[in-house]
């Protein structure tokens, strides 16, 4: 025989009204809900990054330490094997701060685009336990790169005061600009590729892959004129250009590298390069708009495929 309270309590249930969770609206309406679940979530938000931060470095007996070692280690490589024994130092300026400005851009980028592509498969239990924007995850890699990037960036300005090589110019508003458009475009590839991998989840090598060749497809530890030498006036430069971590970093260092200013020295920029940095911008704000959508529409299936 049925249990009666379990009758009753069934009945109860079906008489409640549907309340429906998700999100609604279609691919041109729907991005002003979703930044309001995200602003409504903005605690859990910054629980998410701090949790992201403590992970990292538990039982770590130096902490944040660590989120240094990487970014000075690749420079003493770089300044050594690149620039001392290949000689790229004698032909640059100031090599050591141009390498360390390019190495902090790109490490900004890369960690937010890497981590935040394994975000989702990585919080699965969440995902598939409760409700909650899924963009928060990813959103949480963003500011656990951001907090990484704010170190490197402290021993950066350490370093140009203690060489009194120290951006006072109108030049330093390359780096704010560049800084901008890198976190908008790395967020919008980041949002996007998390979505994606849930399904494809050969996607986190192929990643891994392509941003090893973007290093190197960038001007992080070679300057710019090197290509203008091999490739100037050529469809080769445009496709060069193209690249938007390629403006970014250049950016960066047109702000912070003051070698890069000194007309002295004969550094080459692309031409219009505020233009170039205005219109990947506005690029990025377009490629963050569809990601989000994107994944919005993909959303709804990621417990059952996680």
């Amino acid at each position: 025989m049925a249990d009666p309270a379990a009758f009753h309590r069934a009945e109860r249930i079906a008489s409640l009204p549907l309340i429906e969770v998700g999100r609604h609206g279609g691919f041109l309406t729907g991005t002003g809900q979703a930044i309001r679940d995200i602003w409504h979530r903005r605690e859990l938000l910054g629980l998410l990054v701090r949790r992201e931060l403590k992970a990292r470095y538990k039982n770590s007996s130096l902490g944040l330490v660590w989120s240094l070692m990487r970014p000075l280690s690749q420079l003493l490589i770089y300044y050594f094997a690149v620039g001392q024994i290949i000689g790229l130092a004698r032909a640059i300026p100031d090599f050591a701060i141009f390498v360390f400005v390019g190495l902090t851009a790109w490490m900004l980028f890369s960690e937010i685009v890497s981590n935040a592509t394994v975000s989702i498969i990585h919080n699965q239990g969440l995902v598939k336990k409760v409700y909650l924007p899924r963009e928060i995850f990813p959103l949480a890699s963003v500011g656990s790169a951001l907090f990484n990037f704010a170190v490197q960036f402290l021993i950066l300005v350490a370093a140009m005061v203690a060489l009194q090589r120290v951006p006072l110019t109108g030049e330093i508003l390359y780096a704010v600009a560049a800084f901008i458009m890198l976190v908008t475009f790395a967020t919008a590839l980041g949002v996007l590729l998390a979505g994606v991998t849930v399904y494809a989840r050969d996607l986190e090598h192929l990643v891994e892959v392509v941003l090893a060749v973007l290093f190197w497809a960038s001007p992080v530890v070679y300057s710019f004129g090197f290509v203008r030498d091999v490739i100037g006036g050529t469809v080769l430069e445009q496709i060069y250009l193209a690249n938007p971590i390629t403006i970014a970093v250049m950016g960066f260092q047109r702000g912070l590298w003051i070698a890069g200013s000194d007309p002295a020295n004969g550094i080459v920029w692309p031409p219009d390069m505020a233009w170039r940095m205005l219109a990947v911008f506005l690029f990025s704000l377009v490629l963050l708009w569809v990601s989000q959508r994107l994944f919005s529409r993909i959303q709804g299936n990621f417990a059952q495929e996680l």
